[in-house]
C-alpha cells in the first residue's frame, strides 16, 4: 500500500457548547487508530541566507515573502495571509509555514510509506533550489544560524510571533534565539489507544537526550564556536521552563489525562478573541474555561490554538510528535523519521526500546541534565559507563529490526548508521570546516541543504 492519505485535523465540537475538562480528555481518548491506519509525517524547518550568511528578511525583493508567493505558484498551494502579509501557503495535505524569523517549514503530508515520504520532501527541496537561482539565496540545515547575527534578524509580520517575542524573554533569557535562529526536523506518528500511546511516549520522551546527541548539527552562533554539539538544544534550555522539556505531570508516565493537565495549567501565551491576536498575560487554560478573559469564554478552535503554543521534547496532539533534532541535511533529516519510525511502529522494537530507555533513564542525572550533556557533547557525551555514541548504535540497530518488521526499507537509516558508526555528531563536520576556513562560504556549503 502506497501513497498519501489525508489524516482529518480538525475538532468538531459546537463552538457554542462550553469547553469542559472532561470533554477535552474525551477528545483523546478518540485520538487512537488501528494499525492498519497508521502513517508517518515530517516537518522541516530550513534557514535561508546570503552568501555572507546574513538572514534573508521578510521584506526583501528577494526575501522571505518572495519565497512563499514563489512556492504557492510553483505548487498552485492556496495562500494564507495576515493583513497584507502572505504567510503561508497549503495544499496535498501539506503546508508551507514560516518560523519567526524567516525560517521556512515544510509540514509534509501523512503517509503509509516512507518512500513516498522521502520523495515528497525531495521534491521540495528541488523547488527550493530552483526558485534560488541566479538570486542570493543560500538554503541551509542545521540547528542554528551559523552566522547571521540574531539582533540583526527581524521578525516576520504574524500577530502570533509579535505576542511571543514579548512575552517568552520573561521566562527565559535565551528565548528569542530560539525564535529567530534555530531549525529542527520533527516526526509525527499515530497510536492505537491510550497505553500505545504511554508505551511510545515513553520511549521517545525518557531517549530525548539521546535525540539530541543523535543529530547535534549546531555548533556555531554568530560566527563562533559555542562550545556545543547542539547550540539549539541548549537554547532551548533557556527558552521557558513551563511549556518546554519534560513535563513533570508525565514524567514518571503518560496518560491522557496527565497531558490534558498539562495542557490547562501551561500559562497562555496568547488568545484570539474576534480573529485578533491578543497577549493572555499568563492566564491558563483552566482559568479561561472556568472564569472568561472579559467576559469570553473559549472555543474548540482556542484549544486546538494552545496545544501548538507548547514545545516540549515531545508532544501530543493527534499523534505523537517527536522533537528535539537539529535541522540536518536531507539524507539524515529521512533517517531521522526512519529511526522512529522503525522504533515506534515495530511491535518488537517498540518492546527493546522500552527496555532500552529504561536503560537509558537509569544513568546518573535528571532528564534535564542529561539533556544538556547530550547538547554539549554530541555523541561523545557520557551516560553512565558509555558514550551517548555506544547508546546510538544500539537504538539504531532496534530501529533497524523494526523496519524490517514492518516492511520499509532499511537503506533510508544507512546515513545515520554511517554517522552514529563514526561517533561523530552532524556538527563535528562544521565545527571542522569552520577551524580551517572560517569563511562564510566554506561553512554554508558544509550546512548545505
Amino acid at each position: 500500500m502506497t501513497g498519501r492519505v489525508s489524516r482529518e485535523c480538525y475538532v468538531s465540537e459546537n463552538h457554542s457548547e462550553r469547553l469542559t475538562p472532561e470533554a477535552l480528555l474525551a477528545a483523546y481518548h478518540s485520538y487512537g487508530a488501528p494499525r492498519e491506519r497508521w502513517l508517518v509525517g515530517g516537518e522541516y524547518e530550513r534557514a535561508v541566507v546570503r552568501s555572507d550568511g546574513r538572514a534573508v528578511d521578510y521584506h526583501d525583493p528577494d526575501g522571505i515573502r518572495w519565497v512563499v508567493e514563489q512556492l504557492a505558484a510553483r505548487t498552485g498551494w492556496k495562500k494564507k495571509y495576515e493583513g497584507d502579509h502572505p504567510i503561508e501557503c497549503a495544499g496535498d495535505g501539506a503546508s508551507i509555514t514560516l518560523e519567526p524569523g524567516g525560517q521556512v517549514e515544510l509540514s509534509g503530508a501523512p503517509f503509509v510509506r516512507l518512500a513516498d515520504l522521502d520523495a515528497e520532501v525531495r521534491r521540495n527541496r528541488a523547488m527550493l533550489y530552483d526558485m534560488a537561482e541566479g538570486h542570493d539565496l543560500k538554503w541551509i540545515s542545521c540547528g542554528l544560524t551559523p552566522y547571521a547575527r540574531i539582533s540583526d534578524i527581524r521578525f516576520v509580520p504574524k500577530g502570533r510571533y509579535a505576542v511571543m517575542r514579548d512575552y517568552l524573554p520573561q521566562h527565559g533569557e535565551l528565548a528569542h534565539w530560539m525564535m529567530k535562529g534555530t531549525c529542527s526536523v520533527q516526526a509525527n506518528f499515530d497510536f492505537s489507544d491510550e497505553a500505545d500511546c504511554a508505551r511510545k511516549f515513553h520511549v521517545a520522551l525518557a531517549l530525548g537526550p539521546l535525540n539530541t546527541a543523535i543529530f547535534a548539527n549546531s555548533p556555531l552562533s554568530e560566527g563562533k564556536n559555542t562550545g556545543y554539539a547542539s547550540y539549539r538544544g541548549y537554547v532551548w534550555t533557556k527558552t521557558d521552563p513551563a511549556r518546554t522539556g519534560f513535563p513533570a505531570s508525565v514524567r514518571a508516565g503518560y496518560t491522557h489525562q496527565g497531558w490534558v493537565d498539562y495542557l490547562l495549567d501551561t500559562p497562555m501565551m496568547f488568545y484570539m478573541p474576534g480573529g485578533t491576536w491578543k497577549p493572555a498575560n499568563g492566564v491558563t487554560f483552566r482559568q479561561w474555561m472556568d472564569s472568561g478573559i472579559d467576559g469570553v469564554y473559549p472555543t474548540s478552535d482556542d484549544w486546538t490554538l494552545h496545544q501548538t503554543s507548547v514545545f516540549p521534547e515531545v508532544r501530543v496532539k493527534r499523534t505523537i510528535e517527536i522533537r528535539g533534532a537539529d535541522a540536518v541535511n536531507i539524507d539524515l533529516s529521512v533517517a531521522f523519521i526512519a529511526l522512529w519510525t522503525g522504533v515506534l511502529y515495530g511491535a518488537r522494537a517498540l518492546s527493546d526500546a522500552t527496555e532500552l530507555a529504561a536503560r537509558f533513564a537509569a544513568t546518573p542525572g535528571t532528564h534535564e541534565e542529561r539533556q544538556l550533556q547530550a547538547a554539549r557533547g554530541g555523541l561523545a557525551a557520557r551516560y553512565g559507563d558509555h558514550a551517548a555514541a555506544d547508546w546510538a548504535r544500539e537504538l539504531v540497530t532496534i530501529a533497524t529490526a523494526g523496519l524490517r518488521e514492518i516492511g520499509e526499507d532499511v537503506a533510508l537509516l544507512e546515513p545515520l548508521r554511517e554517522k552514529v558508526a563514526s561517533g561523530r555528531s552532524p556538527g563535528l563536520d562544521t565545527l571542522e570546516a569552520w577551524e580551517r576556513d572560517p569563511s562564510p562560504e566554506n561553512v554554508l556549503r558544509t550546512v548545505a541543504y
